[in-house]
């Protein structure tokens, strides 16, 4: 049996996302990864993009403004409500996490005042498999810790892709490395690699 999107009924929802989602989720040193990864896409990317990199939850939120003026795709502050939307980058602001739902929308959540890491990379990654699985995307980047360790898992589970910061070109290798432990990243690429490997994942996902 299968579904409306033309793929195994196991794939997902039947209301989920028709196109792919590739989500970004680093840390420390994330700035100058999502610079370069982002710089690399073309603006006609067929696909949709989420950043969740760990910030101070009361800094200023400049991380979009930035990205924007680095990428040639479309970025914005996600919002509570907004759908994932192809050629658009949802950054997830300061002192919220972020959720997908099967239907594409974002939801945003109260961090509260303690960890864990702000936002969670494994909470949207759970979603996004619970969500959209075979159409989603992770590249893990630089970063401290292991947030996203759990969330590849689930990835993984619901048939979506990993890739991973190799060590040479990451300014700390704890998340990709975290990730790569799991045995459940498909590639470890240089991060000058990762927009072209992107681009070849999303054109053979559509």
């Amino acid at each position: 049996m299968r579904d409306g999107l033309g793929g195994p009924e196991r794939g997902g929802p039947r209301n989920a996302p028709a196109f792919p989602v590739v989500a970004l989720v680093t840390s420390a040193g994330g700035l100058e990864a999502l610079s370069a990864v982002l710089g690399g896409l073309a603006a006609d990317l067929p696909a949709a993009l989420v950043v969740a990199q760990h910030q101070d939850p009361e800094g200023p939120g400049l991380l979009a403004g930035i990205l924007a003026a680095r990428t040639r795709l479309r970025v914005r502050v996600a919002d509570d409500g907004d759908l994932l939307e192809v050629g658009t980058v949802l950054v997830t602001p300061p002192a919220r996490h972020l959720i997908v739902t099967s239907a594409g929308e974002v939801g945003l959540l109260e961090t509260g005042d303690l960890p864990p890491s702000r936002p969670s990379a494994d909470m949207l990654l759970a979603t996004l498999a619970a969500t959209c699985g075979p159409r989603v995307l992770t590249v893990v980047l630089t970063g401290k810790g292991h947030d996203a360790q759990a969330g590849i898992r689930a990835v993984h589970r619901c048939g979506g892709a990993v890739f991973a910061q190799d060590e040479a070109s990451s300014a700390y290798f704890g998340m990709p490395g975290a990730a790569v432990r799991t045995g459940l990243v498909q590639r470890t690429l240089a991060l000058d690699e990762l927009a072209s490997a992107i681009g070849v994942h999303v054109a053979l996902t559509r």
